[in-house]
Formats: C-alpha cells, structure tokens, sequence
C-alpha cells in the first residue's frame, strides 16, 4: 500500500463535536495521524467521506460550515 498523505488543510479548527472544520477528521484522528498504519488512514479517509456526505445531504449540524 502506498504512503497516504495528511488531508490537513492547515485550518485547524474543531466545532463542537471535536470534528475539524477544515479536513473532517476527529481531534484524535488529527493527533494520531503519524502513528496510524497506512490501513488505519485509508479507514480514516472512509469516515471523512462519511462525514462530508452528510454536510452535502444535511443530515447533521455541519451544514453551517459549508
């Protein structure tokens, strides 16, 4: 498996629910991320997906931030 690079896209900024505004990730999948195996990132992009299709569909608070 290929090296998955970082989504960070240097915003930074974590809403209520401790999910970063700028890549989607969890405050511990942000900080756990040099130390996660490649298998563990690409489940990490999963529950980014996860999350940025429920901003598009509305279907939690999130869609505040779009």
């Amino acid at each position: 498996m290929k090296e998955i690079k970082n989504p960070c896209r240097s915003i930074c900024r974590y809403d209520e629910e401790k999910v970063c505004i700028g890549c989607h990730r969890t405050m511990e999948e942000a900080a756990g991320w040099p130390f996660f195996s490649e298998e563990q990132k690409a489940g990490i992009l999963e529950n980014i997906e996860e999350r940025k299709n429920r901003i598009k569909t509305g279907s939690d608070n999130y869609e505040r931030y779009v």
